[in-house]
């Protein structure tokens, strides 16, 4: 049976999808020609192949590339031909193939990309795991913000797909060589780069040559397909980020039985770098979603709850567990859940747990001083009364339910500073 589950991975699974796709609206014509790669899957046998397969072993999938056309809708004019990121990868960009990519591996580096587009000004890292991403940081160099994207979750990052801004030097390499990926994305290699990265035979490694016309993608719209049980078809427009410089935060302020209530404390200028960098990652996380940014770094992600404190509490024992864990790997080079196994058996004493556990909640996960960044309005002033407790400072939300008015005296009252987007960010 142990063998038979370890085949299902390993089996690469035809597609019946043409080699062609032609998708007309109205007078218009898209044509998409099917990627494949000619990969050499032993030594000396090459084998054209498309994707390994989709989001599950058993699910047939096809990559596909815009060759010609051009939509225009009103007053959108979505990406030309040639200017492909994921979807025009060729063989000579996958400096080594590793497992050839499947569905997931692919989104999962487009999700970064999407993400990255609106961090462009300095060396950023995007480290995503089934479609959300799990650490995200700037740094003054590339290695820098990789290892602060780490360990923002470094157990989630395990296994995870990575998405660089900047080409990768020998000192990122051995950083990222020192754990397990599955994936990573640069728009390039220094030399000796390559060489440390392909000591590990299974990691994907891609060269985006497009990455450095990223911040032209702020600007274009691609249009979403959303395929129903019934075979229809949902159609949308993709969404821009409003939220690109200080003058596009909107103050908090809102009107009740005609009294205006206004967010007393104004944000300081860290918490508004924080801000804007948040919000550049919260159009990249599933909804609902919450998300906390200390110093242009991710510190916990919550993603793709129900209800919108639920997320929050999740976000903050997220930050707690992770924060618990790094500590733990720091000092003793194990995982935290590995400690309490070893103390349980007796392998260690509990005072090396209860060290880690009262400097963890000492630094409040490592929540205090950080950022909240709300993908959609509160509609209670719930998840604010909940934040407040572990030391945020600013919160960064749409705006717009009919109790703003309530969010922002309990913002006065914690002597919190919030602002508006007046964008929502919902993603599913």
């Amino acid at each position: 049976m142990a063998e038979d589950l370890k085949k299902m991975y390993r089996t690469v699974i035809g597609d019946h999808f043409p080699s062609e796709i032609r998708i007309t609206f109205g007078d218009q014509t898209l044509i998409y020609k099917k990627r494949t790669w000619e990969i050499e899957v032993e030594p000396g046998v090459v084998e054209k192949r498309g994707l390994r397969y989709g989001e599950n072993p058993d699910q047939e999938a096809a990559l596909y590339e815009l060759v010609a056309g051009n939509l225009i809708l009103g007053e959108c004019e979505f990406i030309a031909p040639g200017l492909g990121l994921v979807s025009s990868l060729k063989e000579s960009d996958f400096i080594q193939f590793g497992k050839h990519p499947s569905k997931i591996n692919l989104t999962d580096i487009d999700n970064a990309l999407n993400i990255l587009r609106y961090l462009t000004k300095k060396p950023a890292c995007v480290i995503v795991k089934h479609n959300n991403p799990c650490g995200v940081a700037y740094g003054s160099t590339i290695e820098e913000a990789f290892i602060r994207a780490f360990r923002a979750d470094r157990i989630a990052a395990f296994g995870g797909a990575i998405a660089l801004n900047y080409p990768v030097d020998k000192a990122c390499a051995e950083a990222i060589a020192s754990q397990y990926f599955e994936v990573l994305a640069a728009p390039e290699y220094e030399d000796g780069a390559i060489e440390i990265l392909k000591q590990k035979k299974s990691l994907r490694i891609i060269r985006i040559k497009n990455m450095d016309k990223l911040q032209d993608y702020q600007n274009y719209r691609v249009i979403e397909f959303k395929s129903l049980i019934d075979g229809g078809i949902i159609v949308q427009v993709s969404q821009q980020n409003k939220i690109r410089s200080k003058e596009d935060l909107k103050p908090a302020v809102a009107v009740k039985d005609g009294k205006e209530y206004k967010c007393l404390r104004e944000p300081d200028e860290r918490e508004i770098r924080d801000m804007i960098f948040g919000w550049a990652v919260e159009l990249g996380v599933t909804s609902n979603s919450v998300l906390f940014v200390k110093d242009e770094c991710t510190v916990a992600i919550g993603t793709g709850e129900q209800d919108r404190v639920g997320c929050a509490e999740i976000a903050i024992f997220k930050a707690y567990t992770k924060y618990a864990d790094l500590l733990c790997y720091d000092k003793y080079g194990i995982p935290y859940k590995q400690l309490e196994l070893e103390i349980e058996k007796g392998l260690r004493p509990a005072s090396q747990k209860e060290e880690i556990d009262e400097e963890t909640k000492k630094n409040k996960g490592g929540l205090a001083g950080s950022v909240m960044i709300s993908d959609g309005f509160f509609p209670f002033r719930d998840s604010v009364d909940v934040v407040a407790k572990h030391g945020i400072t600013a919160i960064l939300q749409p705006g717009g339910s009919v109790r703003d008015w309530e969010v922002i005296e309990a913002c006065n009252e914690y002597n919190i500073a919030m602002k508006f987007t007046a964008q929502r960010a919902f993603k599913h």
